[in-house]
């Protein structure tokens, strides 16, 4: 039988994670976990129709309840109810009935938020914290990378505006913070237009920069761990300037960062512009598009679908993983403290590939367990020829983020890739995966 008990989140120390956020530099940003995970580990239409397409009176309400009890908690009122047909593979789309309780703030406290990328992985986290929190939010993306269906549960709410728009081209907004992370962030993206990616990096942050001087709005860059290259120095502190091929497959998304990062200074320097600068590492979690050539959502699939787990060169490189809430408290956290210099959030718990490889396979075979679901036989790891530039190590020192922010990851690599799993898997059943 499947289990149905609650599942419980451990963080480092093996204390249950109740909330998410801190209420720290006159910000509180703690939300609820079971408010945020009823937003993304419920599928927006996991309902499964057994009969014909009339009204979906077919379906066993105390079924569906029970099987999503374990992630919502009572939530399941503000979740849509459409109805996948699988006998054609179709879906009846409703509209969320209820939109989740958010925080009512005064307005002295509610800020204008703008997000750009919003529709993105990191983007959409981020404007799910925002909205519990009570503050008005814009999202504004082009949908290259994103995707509506990550924000589509806000869209009608009165504090929510979604916006399709480049950032290569001016916008023009009121607004008191900016997020600014649109850009694509992963190699076949990133590779797909070489030249966009630079006039995102560039222009984008041109324009989002000249509006945070306008609106003397406060702007954070999601920098990237990428602008270390290929590093020579490990961990990577803030202060070393990195090694990096300037003319190769991955220069357009290091340099354009790079330079992103030097346009930013020269808006605090020239204009007075207050900014901050996160330099992210590798990072995970639902909603990851699952064909982006990541190595977490690469392999969490594979291992999903039966599929050997493929690692390129020999499984010896390492990487350091932190799990999307970390790095949301992270960016909040920076976004509200004094520090204007640039910050690395990230993990410092190292992996190598290889490992990494096992750990994910042993995850999924403990979820489908879990489930009642027994695989025809266990999927193996192979070796594949390693990509051009692709760094041999990755890993944040995180001295500034936890003296300056006060901020280190609580989750443990273990946990957040069974949340992931547990998504992952949902949306197979679903249908769209």
């Amino acid at each position: 039988m499947p289990s149905t008990s609650p599942v419980k989140v451990l963080d480092k120390s093996g204390q249950e994670i109740v909330s998410v956020g801190f209420d720290r530099f006159g910000f509180n940003s703690e939300v609820p976990i079971d408010a945020l995970r009823s937003l993304y580990l419920r599928s927006h239409y996991v309902v499964t129709s057994t009969s014909d397409k009339v009204d979906g009176d077919s379906l066993d309400p105390d079924a569906e309840e029970q099987q999503h009890a374990k992630f919502t908690k009572g939530l399941s009122a503000y979740q849509s109810k459409s109805i996948f047909y699988p006998e054609d593979n179709s879906i009846s789309y409703t509209t969320l009935a209820r939109f989740p309780p958010v925080k009512l703030l005064a307005p002295s406290q509610r800020k204008r938020v703008l997000v750009t990328g919003g529709a993105g992985f990191v983007g959409s986290h981020l404007v799910d914290r925002l909205m519990l929190l009570g503050h008005d939010v814009t999202v504004l993306d082009n949908f290259f990378t994103g995707s509506r269906t990550t924000v589509s549960h806000w869209v009608g709410h009165p504090n929510f505006e979604l916006v399709r728009h480049d950032v290569v081209e001016p916008f023009m907004i009121e607004c008191d913070q900016i997020y600014h992370l649109a850009c694509p962030a992963s190699p076949p993206h990133y590779q797909f237009n070489p030249v966009k990616t630079v006039k995102t990096s560039f222009m984008g942050t041109l324009n989002m920069l000249g509006l945070a001087k306008r609106t003397k709005a406060r702007f954070l860059i999601s920098s990237t761990s990428e602008v270390y290259g290929d590093p020579e120095v490990h961990p990577q502190p803030e202060d070393y300037w990195g090694h990096v091929n300037p003319i190769g497959d991955r220069a357009c998304y290091d340099e354009g960062k790079r330079v992103a990062e030097t346009l930013t200074y020269g808006y605090q320097r020239q204009d007075g512009v207050d900014v901050r600068v996160a330099r992210i590492f590798n990072t995970y979690g639902p909603r990851m598009n699952p064909y982006d050539g990541r190595v977490v959502s690469n392999f969490i699939v594979q291992a999903l679908k039966g599929e050997d787990l493929t690692v390129y060169g020999d499984g010896t490189q390492t990487r350091s993983f932190q799990y999307i809430h970390d790095l949301i408290d992270g960016l909040i956290c920076l976004m509200n403290s004094d520090e204007s210099r640039p910050v690395n959030i990230g993990n410092g718990d190292e992996f190598t590939i290889g490992e990494f490889a096992e750990l994910v396979r042993e995850i999924v075979e403990k979820v489908q367990s879990e489930a009642g679901d027994r695989p025809s036989r266990r999927v193996q790891i192979i070796y594949k020829t390693l990509p051009n530039d692709d760094p041999q190590k990755r890993r944040p020192d995180t001295s500034r983020a936890k003296e300056s922010l006060k901020w280190q990851p609580r989750w443990t690599v273990r946990m957040g890739l069974e949340e992931m799993v547990r998504y992952y898997k949902a949306k197979m059943a679903e249908g769209s995966l």
